[in-house]
């Protein structure tokens, strides 16, 4: 009986034995390198030349490694000397779409959908500060005990957030939120039964005759890859000029400027808000204004923009039906400090505002967006929406899946006038009430 408990009693000891072999060739090779003649190198014959330094490494060692091992070992020195260690192989995963680490031994994953606890662990809280500062430091942001939180974008556009002690009890926590070199495209939303062809009419329409549109969801609902998808439609010929906090678009356009907020250094100041993005780009002669997300007192900035000349800019913002996006923009003029009366205010919406497209993560996984909404106008201190495609959830299928309808309502949108004299003609059939597609 004992001898059939031994192997199962080594296996820890083994995988433990495994990170010591790793951590001890990382050592050797950090001082074999020769760091005046790595940076003449470029960055493929750097990595061979330092493969074979680390195979030749481990056959100075006394272990018994088959070949799988001895590959894995290999790979993972070189992940940690010019990549993310441990993360790499979750970031070469194309199948995930978030990377959630909750300390350095909890990480978990989103793919397809649903999460999924890794096998994916850090040596260390230590091992996991020095993955976090290898990330931000290649895009000028800082994290430590005076400034614990991060925001930044990773090296294929992915969102980086990071919390760390004394925040964090557990250990740092890193969210990573994926878009790829390769964004999702319209084919692709399309595929996946996001939207239907006609809601993509009218919102390639809108797009063109320089309608105003927000872009409304919960968190992970797909916003900023909605938000990307319809900016292909933007005219090649306009100026756009991007505001973010973590710069994460990826529009296709030429005549695009980026702009990113700056967070305070490390004696509190020189911070850049996106209110003051907002006021310098329309400054800049900006013929669209893209904010990535709308939180703040920049959402009145934003709205006077959209009133003045700036037609046709788009945001996002958290709200989990077109009714509380407004509530919540609403809540954002307010924080820009001024005593606006509630009819003023919403008269501003009213006008700035044309379409709210909501997007949700409904249950088991998929998004899809659920209402295109359009704004009417005002009567008396409320601003008058009305729905022209909605999604109408059915149930939950075996697998734990929301299925439904998408449904035209019947509304045909009162500013099809503006399309039409933008050169945009839809067919009268794409607003009959009726079922458009069934999931």
């Amino acid at each position: 009986m004992s001898k059939m408990m031994t192997p199962m009693r080594s296996a820890e000891p083994k995988e433990n034995n495994f990170e010591e072999l790793k951590q001890r060739i990382h050592g050797k090779l950090v001082d074999k390198l020769d760091l005046s003649r790595v940076g003449e190198l470029d960055g493929d014959t750097l990595k061979r030349e330092i493969r074979l330094v680390v195979e030749r490494l481990c056959d100075t060692e006394d272990t018994l490694l088959n070949r799988t091992e001895r590959d894995r070992l290999v790979n993972e020195v070189l992940d940690e000397t010019f990549g993310l260690g441990p993360l790499e192989m979750l970031l070469k995963d194309n199948t995930i779409s978030d990377i959630l680490i909750n300390g350095p031994k909890n990480v978990y994953c989103e793919r397809r959908g649903k999460m999924e606890k890794t096998n994916v662990v850090f040596r260390d809280n230590k091992h996991l500060m020095q993955i976090i500062d290898r990330i931000i430091s290649r895009v000028g942001r800082r994290v430590d005990e005076t400034c614990p939180m991060v925001d930044a974008r990773m090296f294929d556009g992915s969102r980086f957030n990071a919390i760390i002690p004394p925040l964090a009890l557990d250990g740092a926590c890193v969210s990573i939120r994926r878009f790829g070199a390769n964004p999702l495209k319209l084919e692709d939303l399309l595929n996946v039964k996001a939207f239907t062809p006609e809601m993509v009419m009218l919102l390639e329409g809108a797009i063109k005759a320089r309608l105003n549109i927000i872009i409304s969801g919960g968190t992970g609902s797909g916003k900023t890859t909605l938000l990307n998808t319809l900016s292909s439609f933007i005219p090649n010929t306009d100026r756009i000029v991007t505001i973010e906090d973590a710069a994460e678009l990826q529009l296709q356009q030429d005549h695009v400027v980026r702009l990113e907020t700056r967070p305070p250094n490390i004696e509190g100041k020189g911070a850049i808000t996106a209110t003051d993005l907002v006021r310098n780009a329309l400054r800049m002669r900006p013929e669209r204004i893209v904010i990535g997300e709308c939180r703040g007192a920049e959402a009145l900035d934003m709205l006077q923009a959209m009133n003045t000349g700036h037609e046709g800019s788009m945001t996002t913002l958290h709200a989990n039906t077109p009714r509380d996006a407004l509530s919540r923009l609403e809540t954002m003029i307010m924080m820009a400090g001024y005593e606006l009366p509630l009819k003023a205010m919403r008269s501003q919406v009213a006008s700035a505002v044309d379409i709210v497209v909501q997007a949700s993560r409904l249950q088991g996984g998929p998004r899809k967006v659920t209402s295109i909404a359009e704004i009417v106008g005002m009567e008396q201190d409320t601003i008058v929406m009305q729905d022209i495609y909605r999604f109408d959830r059915e149930g939950v299928d075996e697998n734990g899946r929301t299925y439904g309808k998408f449904v035209a309502t019947g509304i045909r949108p009162t500013f099809m006038s503006r399309l039409e004299s933008a050169g945009v003609r839809l067919p009268s059939s794409a607003f009959r009430e009726r079922v458009m597609l069934e999931d």
